[in-house]
């Protein structure tokens, strides 16, 4: 009998990891899948080299199942990985300036963000939301979030601006959910002050501002770092591709670099 049982309990526990193996392995997939989509913007794609989208959102502890807030999705690089990555397993709000009929860059990119999404169905369960920037706003309801998500934003909002966005992060999560941040990592020998339009934000003042809104930090990454990049530079981080705002002055000098160096950072709300 106790061969038998030892036997029953043994094939129980082989399944149970079986299962909890695939539907680790679907998640995975799924997110994969989505990364290699044929959906996705070419030119996007290949700025994969310098966003490591696999490696940072697994960083975050990102699942296809989790309920996800990313803030500010702007053109929708990460959208296009993410509304596939969850969608009919889990649920995308996509945190975004309010459309207030003016013709101003917030209304702008709304409408751009809104016309993107209408044009695949890979985009047809993204939840958008309302963010204004340093004004309290519910990016999803409270307690809902497994991960918030925001990418390069904090230098647009400044330190109270940031300071909004980590408390608003703070009551959409749930306990014991996560807050991912990847933004330019401004050196330790410069000074934000002297630096406000450089595009780089210091790292102790996004640590300081997510403990003061409540978060632990649960670890940080160096995925996203890029020794090449001093943050010196005359256009700031725009200086840098993508974006090149000297055109083709000094390009390949400043194609060489690449993209900007980045702190990646895992904030956790603790459990109650």
């Amino acid at each position: 009998m106790k061969i038998i049982t030892s036997l029953i309990t043994a094939s129980i526990l082989s399944a149970s990891f079986i299962t909890s193996t695939m539907a680790h392995d679907t998640g995975h997939s799924q997110l994969e899948q989505a990364i290699a989509g044929e959906h996705r913007n070419a030119k996007n794609s290949a700025r994969d080299q310098y966003r490591h989208p696999q490696q940072t959102l697994d960083f975050f502890g990102f699942k296809s199942t989790m309920t996800v807030v990313e803030i500010a999705p702007g053109g929708g690089w990460y959208t296009e990985i993410l509304a596939p990555a969850l969608k009919g397993t889990g649920t995308f709000y996509g945190a975004h300036y309010p459309d207030t009929g003016k013709n101003d860059y917030y209304s702008k990119s709304r409408r751009k963000l809104e016309t993107k999404l209408a044009s695949d169905a890979v985009f047809s369960e993204v939840k958008l939301t309302n963010f204004t920037p340093k004004v309290a706003s519910e990016l999803a309801p409270a307690n809902s979030a497994d991960l918030v998500l925001t990418f390069r934003n904090l230098h647009n909002w400044g330190e109270a601006g940031v300071k909004q966005l980590f408390a608003d992060s703070y009551k959409a999560l749930k306990p014991g959910g996560v807050l991912g941040v990847v933004e330019h990592r401004m050196p330790t020998s410069q000074k934000l002050a002297d630096n406000m339009r450089s595009g780089y934000f210091p790292t102790q003042m996004a640590i300081d501002l997510a403990i003061s809104a409540g978060f632990k930090l649960a670890a940080s990454s160096e995925i996203n770092a890029n020794p090449k990049d001093n943050a010196v530079h005359p256009k700031g981080v725009w200086t840098l591709p993508p974006v090149y705002r000297l055109g083709d002055k000094d390009k390949a000098k400043y194609s060489a670099i690449g993209e900007s160096d980045r702190m990646t950072l895992k904030f956790i709300k603790p459990a109650k």
